[in-house]
């Protein structure tokens, strides 16, 4: 059965690849200690989190540039997500395997919001 879907950016590939990533982000993290719980815990979900509702958010609201900027901003959510799971890996919360899939999937989200935003500037 397929999931109905209301809104314009339910059909975009690369906000179903946020939710993913959110999804992951949120199991992996899950494992941190307590006292992270308000340090990179909560800055890797919300960043995470960010990438998501970054194109939700714009999506059905302005115009192709807006939607361009809100994606380049979502971009640099996924940038964030990349840098506080090396951090992690670092601290020894995550092990360098458990942080492939979310580079894997950061950087094909990465990819696909760079020609996303390329193609609407251009069509502004």
């Amino acid at each position: 059965m397929t999931q109905q879907r209301f809104f314009g950016f339910e059909k975009l590939e690369i906000y179903h690849e946020s939710v993913e990533l959110a999804a992951l982000v949120y199991r992996l993290t899950a494992a941190f200690p307590a006292d992270e719980r308000f340090g990179l815990t909560n800055q890797l979900r919300r960043a995470a989190t960010s990438v998501t509702l970054n194109i939700a958010e714009e999506s059905g609201r302005g115009t192709n540039k807006d939607f361009a900027h809100f994606l380049m901003q979502a971009r640099g959510s996924v940038y964030e997500v990349v840098g506080a799971v090396q951090l992690a890996v670092r601290l020894e919360y995550l092990s360098p395997e458990q942080t492939y899939t979310v580079s894997e999937q950061a950087q094909s989200i990465s990819a696909k919001i760079t020609a996303l935003a390329r193609n609407l500037k251009a069509q502004a």
